[in-house]
């Protein structure tokens, strides 16, 4: 997987340092020999990555966040506007972008997946970058191909959300603080106030970075002028998101599933982004360890450590702590740390390599090292096997929709009624209409689209019971143990619709189902 031109073709001698023990803060110039293993470093992690997002890509079915986006980026802008300001204005600019890729490639599955995946490999490649440009082109190497081999990357990369294209936009806004801090030109530091600002606006969590960011250059001990054109960027980043931040702040009902995050919530999040294996986990924390007690020599005024730890660390430390408060702790809103974990361990691997050529007193040959690093994430890859693999199956998320509306399409007959509790449950007729064509829809008053909303606006009690006097068979779709959460006993709403179902209509029986149950009901004479 290394190929020749992975090592570093300066003798991997880190650059002479400067007084009182600091390195200098120029680098040279890249050597042709040097731009060729980088281009290598960069290209091998991006290829494997794309086959691995492409791998088993169109699993059959949508899961309930994809069905959202499947359906929202089927409206037209003015109604995705119409929605944003009732709900889901933090995914605003995604499903815009969605939309856009619909019109060109079509609503299927796969298609709606693949500005993630593409997403995942650019992220990859950028990881790549900024590891051989910090460090040593293996280094890039290693970090790039470990962030593609791990399982929550894969996870992402094959799902119809934002999640990927926000980490691959903290990973470019990363390259660009480098390229900024070393350069200095108002247009680096531009193009980085832009990127994160985007990245940022894609989801609002990504904000984040800004605080990741300035750690590394605190850390770092940069001159004043460059925390002046930080601050300058930070605050354009901030300006741009005020308004998205304002809207979705009304809409913070739509979390109140979460609960604030304990211990166990910290331990999962750990085993998502540096597991799931426990050999796995183990070998990249202790690899963490190394570069954070011993970080590598610098190649310019960023080392690799300072800029990857505080990018690893600190924006899960930030978001369980306001958890406490706002509950909003989720591995996915902190995917964009992902490749600061892979830069972070790639760093730790060099140093315990330097630390085997000192105590044998010699060089190792670079090439040998490159290839050795490349089979450690290989195999690292391989004992995961298995979790990979359970990303590509049906069962690989929390629902089935499609075999749920398979269900009801198998048993149903035109003119029967569909009853969705609680509303999102409606979920699985929006990803799948097609199965229920000749179905009426006994709860809906006016359609998700007109209405402004997700799933609808309901019908009132009054009407549903008169549609309920008028049908003979009604296939009740709920959303899996619904009825049993605290949640649910306390909607008078969603309580009301179960009553009438249950005062109107007789059960006959009951299927469950991967995510929700289905169940025929019958109309009592």
């Amino acid at each position: 997987m290394s190929g020749p031109g992975v090592a570093d073709p300066e003798e991997e001698r880190p650059p002479s340092a400067a007084p009182g023990g600091r390195a200098p803060l120029t680098v040279r110039g890249g050597t042709p020999a040097r731009r060729r293993a980088t281009l290598v470093a960069v290209l091998v992690p991006c290829a494997v990555m794309l086959a691995l997002g492409l791998w088993g890509l169109d699993r059959g079915t949508l899961w309930r966040d994809e069905a959202a986006t499947a359906q929202l980026a089927g409206r037209s802008l003015p109604q995705l506007w119409h929605l944003l300001g009732t709900a889901d204005a933090v995914h605003g600019l995604y499903y815009a972008l969605m939309h856009g890729v619909r019109a060109l490639l079509g609503g299927g599955e796969s298609a709606l997946r693949l500005p993630s995946v593409l997403g995942a490999t650019a992220a990859a490649g950028l990881v790549a970058l900024t590891g051989s440009r910090l460090a040593a082109p293996r280094v890039g190497l290693w970090a790039g191909l470990l962030f593609a081999a791990f399982p929550t990357v894969s996870h992402y990369a094959q799902e119809a959300r934002s999640y990927a294209l926000v980490t691959a936009g903290a990973a470019l806004a990363t390259l660009l603080l480098t390229s900024a801090v070393r350069r200095g030109r108002a247009r680096d530091w531009t193009a980085y106030a832009a990127v994160t600002a985007l990245t940022a606006l894609l989801h609002e969590c990504a904000v984040l970075l800004l605080a990741a960011h300035a750690l590394t250059l605190l850390v770092s001990r940069v001159p004043r002028a460059v925390w002046s054109r930080w601050a300058a960027a930070a605050c354009a980043v901030a300006l741009a998101l005020l308004p998205l931040v304002a809207l979705s702040r009304g809409q913070s009902h739509q979390l109140n599933w979460l609960y604030p995050p304990g211990l166990r919530a910290a331990w999962l999040l750990l085993r998502s982004f540096a597991g799931p294996s426990l050999p796995v986990l183990v070998a990249v924390c202790l690899l963490l360890a190394v570069a954070a007690r011993y970080p590598l020599p610098r190649r310019g005024p960023l080392g690799l450590s300072a800029v990857a730890l505080p990018l690893a660390l600190l924006p899960p430390a930030l978001l369980f702590v306001a958890s406490q408060w706002y509950p909003v702790f989720l591995d996915r809103y902190l995917l964009f740390s992902l490749p600061g974990v892979a830069l972070a361990a790639a760093a730790g691997a060099e140093r315990l390599v330097a630390a085997v050529a000192v105590r044998r007193s010699r060089r190792l040959p670079p090439r040998v090292v490159a290839a050795a690093g490349a089979a450690a994430v290989a195999a690292a890859f391989l004992c995961q096997l298995p979790a990979q693999q359970r990303e590509r199956l049906r069962t690989g998320r929390p629902d089935d929709l499609a075999a749920v509306a398979a269900a009801v399409a198998r048993r149903a007959a035109p003119g029967d009624g569909v009853f969705f509790v609680p509303t999102y449950a409606r979920r699985v007729r929006l990803a799948y209409p097609e199965q229920f064509a000749g179905l009426t829809d006994l709860t809906l008053g006016v359609p998700g689209a007109e209405s402004g909303t997700l799933y609808g606006r309901e019908a009132p009690p009054r009407e549903i019971r008169a549609r309920l006097g008028r049908t003979g068979r009604v296939w009740l779709v709920a959303a899996d143990g619904v009825d049993r959460t605290r949640w649910f006993r306390h909607n008078a709403r969603e309580m009301a619709k179960w009553r009438l179902l249950h005062a109107c209509c007789a059960q006959r029986y009951w299927l469950d189902g991967p995510g929700a149950n289905v169940a025929l009901f019958v109309r009592r004479d």
